[in-house]
């Protein structure tokens, strides 16, 4: 169940901890050291779980819950040294999904995540997992592109940028994002790789590639996977 967290946590010896045991278990973790950072972060990467510290500089755990509930379903789990009730009460009031307090083992944090994760997993995963966009369809489960029925050959990287952009229709990524996305924090992989293979991959969905439809550029930004055709034959 590996996935992607954001731990919010300005104790840097607590965030190291922390981390190390959540990369045993294979998630990718991004650390972050006050509330603000943790907003900007959850905002740019989507993560599968933020881990939050309630006591944060410049802009405190229960403000980050509640500024991020309210665009978000983004599932988070608090840190805190307050154990009265009302505080607990509060955090979850303001769309925490589950808290630890300190003192605590870091065994019992991962038991946390994990029982987390399987819950919110279950409950946003769709009876076809298949992705749609207009004519395109990726199916995640069985490694799989068609496009207007027909298969489509793709090598891992291709089939992870229409993954990722097939999830969010329309959606603008920007080159960075679609980097991080396909190959993580690898300082030998440049942005130019994603340039190859969005021309890759319009070779194989688009009926013109060199005037794409479906997998636009938008200047000056990056790029956007959207129905194309179909938008624009029910226009015309």
């Amino acid at each position: 169940m590996c996935a992607q967290i954001v731990l919010a946590e300005d104790d840097e010896k607590q965030a190291e901890l922390v981390r190390r045991y959540l990369e045993r278990e294979r998630h990718t973790v991004v650390v972050v050291t006050d509330g603000r950072a943790a907003i900007d972060e959850v905002r740019r990467l989507m993560p599968d779980l933020l881990v939050l510290d309630i006591m944060l500089p410049k802009v405190d755990g229960l403000d980050v819950c509640r500024i991020l509930r309210a665009e978000s379903e983004i599932p988070v789990l608090m840190l805190t040294a307050r154990s009265t009730e009302d505080d607990l009460l509060l955090g979850l009031d303001l769309g925490a999904d589950d808290y630890v307090t300190k003192p605590y083992s870091p065994r019992e944090l991962m038991a946390r995540v994990r029982t987390l994760l399987r819950r919110t997993r279950a409950e946003t995963t769709p009876a076809d997992p298949r992705l749609h966009v207009g004519t395109l369809v990726v199916d995640p489960v069985r490694h799989e592109v068609s496009s207007d029925g027909t298969p489509i050959d793709c090598t891992p990287g291709e089939f992870r940028l229409l993954e990722v952009m097939a999830a969010h229709p329309d959606r603008v990524f920007t080159r960075g994002q679609l980097l991080e996305h396909l190959h993580g924090f690898d300082r030998y992989i440049t942005t130019r790789a994603i340039d190859v293979h969005v021309m890759n991959v319009r070779k194989k969905i688009e009926t013109e590639p060199r005037k794409p439809t479906r997998l636009v550029t938008v200047y000056g930004v990056g790029y956007k996977l959207t129905a194309g055709r179909e938008k624009q034959a029910g226009a015309s």
